[in-house]
Formats: structure tokens, C-alpha cells, sequence
């Protein structure tokens, strides 16, 4: 569970930056390393995703590969335990909640 809670913080720094005004490729660059390590990816994965990320950085233009991999890395999380990490209830619990309260309690 752990790894998930890390990785889908990887992912969501990673996202963070893309979108943010300051698209800082140190730090995408080290979003996607540290998510292949969590991920354990073969070397061969590694120096791959290195080298796209070097010629993202001479075209001044993110590699479609580097997107794949982090949106796939996405997808493979198991939801509810990144829900859990980050404090997100199920929709089911939030309207037990507003279930309960009486309009004569307000």
C-alpha cells in the first residue's frame, strides 16, 4: 500500500508540474525517475525513459512516451488505496452523512 500512496503522489507532482506555470524539467525529470524506481522497471526501462526525457529536453518538447508511461503508471494504481491515502471518502458514505441530518436540526 505504501508504494501506491508514493507513486500516486509521483504522479500528481508530475501532473502538477506539466500544468503548472513553471513546467521545470528537473523536476519532471525526477518525477519519472523516482516513479520507475517505485515502480522497480528494468534498466532497460530506466536508460529508455532517461533518453526520451534527454531529447525532450534538446526539442524543448515533452515526449509522448514519457506521458504513456506516467498516465499507464496511473491507471495501474488501485484507486481505493490512493482514495485512502489522500483522504477521499466514497460517494456511498458522504450521503449517509447528509442522510442523517434532520432539517429540524438546522
Amino acid at each position: 500500500m505504501a508504494g501506491e500512496v508514493y507513486q500516486a503522489q509521483v504522479i500528481r507532482n508530475f501532473f502538477e508540474t506539466i500544468t503548472g506555470p513553471d513546467r521545470n524539467l528537473t523536476r519532471i525529470y525526477m518525477c519519472v525517475v523516482s516513479l520507475a524506481k517505485l515502480r522497480m522497471e528494468s534498466p532497460e526501462k530506466l536508460s529508455f525513459l532517461v533518453d526520451q526525457l534527454k531529447k525532450s529536453k534538446q526539442k524543448r518538447e515533452l515526449s509522448i512516451d514519457i506521458l504513456d508511461y506516467v498516465a499507464d503508471a496511473a491507471l495501474d494504481l488501485d484507486m481505493h488505496t490512493v482514495q485512502t491515502a489522500f483522504g477521499v471518502t466514497e460517494i456511498h458514505e458522504a450521503s449517509g452523512d447528509f442522510g442523517s441530518i434532520s432539517l429540524d436540526s438546522l
